[in-house]
């Protein structure tokens, strides 16, 4: 066992949950270090950086919720001080930290009073569902230990999400789930292999893969159970840090929402960042103003 990971230097203005109340705290990670896009979070896309628009996406998605406040977790002081020129809060946290849940439980043990639930909202996800982020707050405030979005993929879609793997083939992750939600596993492959596809294309609008958005939503007990563990050998292997949590016996409930305005993926490459350029182009700038 490791212990969670509490190294965190300075905050800056810290985030102010409405009314004084901080149930929900929502965090960015934005680690400078990227092995296949170099400083990531500052990168362009179409104008406006990566953590711009994630900014930007999650202030619209919060709107007038009570009781919720967002603040960007980063080992980079250029990356904090461009959160801060767009109006969001920033936390500095140990570059030490390798995952986005360790910064994010760092940004929430930097808080004066810690708060009940804690989403992680990817960094490198900025055109997700309008409506990811208050599904993962409905279902934790229902019960939930971890709570995390899903989109049924109807067959257009798959088709789509198997010809971008062939380019990336770690960008993009399918969940196999049980009928009241539950995850059974994520996968960087597209899970469930499909027997006798054609007579289901022919008798179904929708395929049976379910495509994972990068957004978690913890209990704080259950983050601070999953950062005490070390990573699994089966998380090593897909790159999935959600594994562990189904490796530990934490059950991780799957929220269906509606897909994007349109499909993005994640941001992992310089061929993301031009697809992604590609499609605003042809369909417009879904990414709010702040």
């Amino acid at each position: 066992m490791r212990p969670g990971p509490t190294g965190w230097c300075r905050s800056y203005a810290r985030p102010a949950a409405r009314r004084g109340r901080l149930n929900h705290l929502v965090v960015i990670p934005a680690r400078a270090g990227s092995s296949r896009l170099p400083r990531k979070p500052l990168r362009l896309i179409a104008g406006r950086t990566l953590l711009h628009r994630t900014i930007a996406m999650a202030r619209a998605a919060i709107g007038d919720r009570d009781g919720v406040a967002l603040t960007v977790a980063t080992d980079d002081a250029e990356i904090a001080d461009h959160a801060r020129a767009v109006g969001c809060d920033a936390v500095m946290t140990d570059s030490a930290i390798a995952t986005g849940s360790g910064r994010a439980l760092a940004a929430a043990l930097a808080q004066p009073i810690a708060p009940r639930f804690v989403i992680n909202l990817q960094g490198d996800s900025p055109f997700q569902p309008k409506g990811a982020l208050g599904s993962v707050i409905a279902a934790l405030e229902a019960g939930a230990h971890v709570a995390t979005p899903v989109i049924a993929l109807d067959w257009p879609a798959l088709d789509a999400l198997r010809d971008h793997k062939t380019r990336s083939p770690f960008s993009g992750t399918t969940c196999a789930r049980s009928p009241d939600g539950h995850a059974y596993w994520f996968s960087k492959a597209i899970i469930p292999a499909i027997r006798n596809e054609d007579s289901l294309r022919a008798r179904l609008p929708r395929s049976p893969v379910w495509r994972h958005v990068g957004l978690y939503g913890y209990a704080l007990d259950a983050l601070r159970r999953f950062e005490a563990c070390p990573p699994t050998a089966l998380e090593n292997l897909e790159g999935l840090e959600q594994l562990r949590l189904l490796e530990l016996g934490i059950p991780v409930m799957t929220v269906p929402v509606d897909p994007p305005s349109f499909d993005s993926s994640g941001i992992d490459t310089e061929a993301d960042i031009s697809r992604v350029e590609a499609l605003i182009a042809q369909h417009g700038d879904p990414t709010p103003s702040l």
